[in-house]
């Protein structure tokens, strides 16, 4: 089967021909007759295989076919991570590049006010992650009215990541009236219900989900914790001019790594979630273009990242569980190219490798690299241990006040800064002569009388005021 052979907008066919795009991948084969017929979708493939254009070609050819009021949106489009979102932004943007359909990408770690401005400014396909997306619903900057298609893409993962309220909040707000399609790499058991409440009748599409691609060649270094990073250095030369993409557990190890790697004389960058997504951007943008030949990422580059030209995953650090596995080296073997897929074990890896065995459905194949010495002592410390953190800078505290005379008032904090000495006067002025002490006044207000020479407010004659 070709692209030309399915029922697509002829915009569309340009476009794909355009891309070079001539033969749909068995995911796109199966999925898009049925989304075109208007039906609810749960699709499961590897990843790689081209699940994007699999939704993304029939919400394109549905807002074409069946055009309503500009501007209105019609499609909304989840996703667990910017990464991903970004990537389904660009796919829509090239697919539709024939047509005047819009689409903007809305999620956190960005300022509000650009997607603020496209969302109502107007724009017919929404491709945002849950959280950010109810920020703006709240504030008012969007609707759903109109919507009549949904997509959750990789649907397990944020049921994982915990997205299943915002969802659950977005669903609500939608039109019953709509097509929902959801698509993962993987079927929890968890989505069974999730289907059950939120698709109505959807048609079930699997391929080959049990596995990740053929193209992909496994293998294990078995090496001890602290030799990983120089089995690391000495593997990586062998890697000359190809793309290395380098999972591990923590933002921390990925930054260190990194720092490694860059004193190592390799062009390395980093991804993980304490980087903005400038930073997060950037390091995608140069490791797609070839700038970079190294990436260091956590599991948070697992999902979303399509660069066809990765030839190598290496899991410095195993995944914890299988499915984790499966997605990090789909990152490889992309587009049937053949990739690389190296895992470095340790002896308390042994229980999630059996269970990695029993998904690929075949025992991994151990190497060793000659030449590389694995009887190193470990050192005494960690390599990957925190340094202590620099002490805080406290504010000089002021110079001890000197000890006042009795009787003389003690002065304020502001009269505690030094002042100018006032020069000496040659001699002091003269004393002022001193007031006549005033009359005592007598405790009895009945007895009061007014003071000589003062006219009284009472007048001649008057009776003493009394004070009640």
């Amino acid at each position: 089967m070709e692209f030309q052979t399915l029922p697509l907008h002829e915009r569309l066919h340009s476009a794909l021909a355009l891309a070079g795009f001539t033969t749909p991948t068995p995911i796109q084969q199966a999925t898009i007759p049925i989304a075109l017929d208007g039906h609810d979708i749960v699709g499961t493939a590897q990843t790689g295989t081209g699940k994007t254009a699999a939704f993304v070609l029939p919400i394109l050819h549905r807002l074409l076919q069946y055009p309503q009021k500009p501007r209105n949106t019609r499609a909304l489009i989840l996703t667990p991570t910017r990464e991903l979102a970004e990537q389904i932004h660009e796919a829509i943007r090239m697919m539709g590049v024939h047509t005047k359909l819009r689409s903007a990408t809305v999620y956190g770690g960005v300022g509000m006010l650009p997607q603020e401005r496209a969302l109502r400014n107007g724009t017919e396909i929404i491709v945002a992650c849950p959280g950010r997306l109810l920020d703006h619903v709240q504030r008012g900057n969007t609707n759903f009215d109109d919507v009549d298609c949904l997509v959750l893409d990789e649907a397990d993962r944020m049921l994982d990541m915990g997205f299943l309220p915002p969802i659950t909040r977005i669903i609500g707000l939608l039109p019953k009236e709509r097509q929902t399609m959801l698509f993962s790499a993987t079927f929890a058991p968890e989505l069974n219900r999730f289907v059950t409440q939120m698709l109505r009748a959807p048609q079930r599409i699997a391929m080959g989900t049990t596995a990740p691609a053929e193209t992909v060649e496994h293998a294990l270094y078995p090496v001890p914790q602290h030799l990983k990073t120089a089995l690391l250095l000495a593997l990586l030369p062998r890697m000359e001019r190809q793309s290395v993409l380098i999972f591990t557990r923590t933002k921390h190890r990925a930054n260190r790594i990194m720092e490694q790697l860059a004193t190592a004389g390799h062009s390395a960058g980093v991804l993980h979630s304490n980087k903005s997504q400038t930073q997060r951007q950037l390091a995608l943008d140069r490791f797609r273009g070839g700038q970079l030949r190294i990436l260091v990422a956590t599991d948070i580059a697992a999902r979303g990242i399509d660069v066809a030209s990765i030839s190598h995953v290496i899991n410095y650090d195993v995944p914890d569980c299988a499915d984790s596995y499966i997605h990090r080296i789909g990152r490889t073997g992309r587009a049937e190219r053949d990739g690389e897929a190296l895992t470095f074990v340790t002896q308390a890896d042994g229980a999630i490798l059996r269970d990695i065995e029993r998904v690929l459905g075949a025992s991994i194949e151990l190497r060793r690299l000659d030449g590389f010495d694995y009887s190193k002592p470990a050192p005494h410390g960690d390599e990957f241990a925190r340094g202590p953190r620099p002490p805080r800078s406290q504010p000089a505290r002021p110079a001890p006040r000197a000890a006042q005379p009795v009787g003389k008032p003690v002065p304020s904090h502001r009269s505690a800064v030094a002042r100018p000495a006032r020069p000496t006067q040659a001699a002091a002025p003269a004393a002022r002569p001193a007031k006549p002490a005033a009359p005592h006044a007598p405790r009895n207000a009945y007895a009061a009388a007014p003071s000589a020479g003062r006219p009284s407010a009472q007048g001649p004659g008057s009776p003493p005021r009394r004070r009640w």
